[in-house]
């Protein structure tokens, strides 16, 4: 087994991609897999090993026993609310048994720790009390949110009765360069780029609903923090604030320079009104606590969106 060797799935992707930018430049050896439905085969380091495979696909098995990784990042996953609301079939068989497969193929590998990037905004469901700690009801309200649950539940399984050490990161709202401005999730970036071509972006329901945005940089930093000495638990990844999407809306105007007003549209079903996450588990355990503000983050957005993105 290479000594240093991290395998991240969904390594092509937004937050993937970055944790493996990080992963190189610390000397680790980063083997990513990816099918390339989302992400962006130009993301990829060049100095990481690339395979274009699905994480549901029986090649897993022997990829990894080739590869022989110490330590699995999962991050390949459908992540839309809105998909895993018209399809739950579909959501269910990438984000549950693709999570499986590639947990048994781990196994058999003898892989050291996964660690899996679950959702604080998705898994919680309306919260009963703010900002939400790891012992929080879980009570999701799409199945996108279920299949989240259903991993992590999984991955106790598996560390309790196979002895496969495990990790689990809720993220909050996290955006930042490379994020996906094309697609139903990610509002920083769909609204960054709508102003940038002078587009009136779409804000569904009022506008109110609240989210716990985190840049890209310090999701990765938990990353890190997780792969190399973490407990094995579930850990609050957020900033322990909410935010509106009106309030996103109105800084990103002020960034840019945009003169328009939003263009409002009726809600989305699957998603929570409000949440935001306790991230003192976190900063005990991981030693993490978030870096970088939120108008600091939003600029480096901006910045990457500026210098102008291929289209799908």
């Amino acid at each position: 087994m290479a000594e240093d060797t991290v395998l991240v799935t969904g390594g092509a992707g937004f937050i993937g991609s970055h944790l493996v930018d990080r992963l190189v430049q610390e000397g680790h050896r980063v083997v990513v897999v990816d099918n390339l439905s989302t992400g962006r085969r130009e993301h990829v380091n060049p100095r990481a090993a690339f395979y274009q495979v699905d994480i549901t696909d029986p090649e897993l098995h022997g990829l990894l026993r080739r590869e022989r990784p110490r330590w699995v990042s999962h991050h390949a996953a459908q992540s839309s609310v809105l998909v895993s609301v018209r399809d739950p079939l579909y959501d269910a068989r990438v984000n549950i048994l693709g999570s499986l497969n590639l947990l048994e193929a781990c196994r058999a590998a003898g892989v050291e720790k996964v660690v899996f990037a679950s959702s604080g905004g998705a898994i919680y469901g309306e919260p009963r009390y703010l900002p939400c700690d790891e012992a929080h009801p879980l009570q999701p309200l799409a199945p996108y949110g279920v299949s989240k649950v259903a991993v992590e539940k999984y991955l106790v399984l598996y560390q309790r009765s196979f002895g496969l050490p495990s990790v689990i990161l809720r993220y909050g709202n996290v955006y930042g360069p490379r994020q996906d401005p094309y697609g139903e999730a990610g509002v920083v970036a769909i609204f960054t780029l709508a102003m940038l071509e002078g587009r009136r972006p779409v804000v569904f329901g009022s506008g109110e609903q609240e989210r716990d945005f985190l840049y890209v940089d310090d999701a990765v930093e938990a990353n890190l923090h997780a792969l190399k000495g973490a407990k094995e638990e579930a850990y609050n990844i957020g900033t322990q604030q909410g935010v509106s999407v009106n309030r996103i809306f109105a800084l990103l105007k002020g960034i840019i320079g945009y003169e328009g007003g939003p263009q409002y549209s009726s809600p989305r079903p699957g998603e929570v009104f409000k949440v935001h996450l306790d991230n003192s588990l976190a900063a005990k355990g991981l030693g993490w606590s978030p870096r970088v503000g939120l108008e600091e983050g939003l600029v480096k957005t901006v910045e990457y969106f500026r210098h102008g993105i291929a289209s799908p």
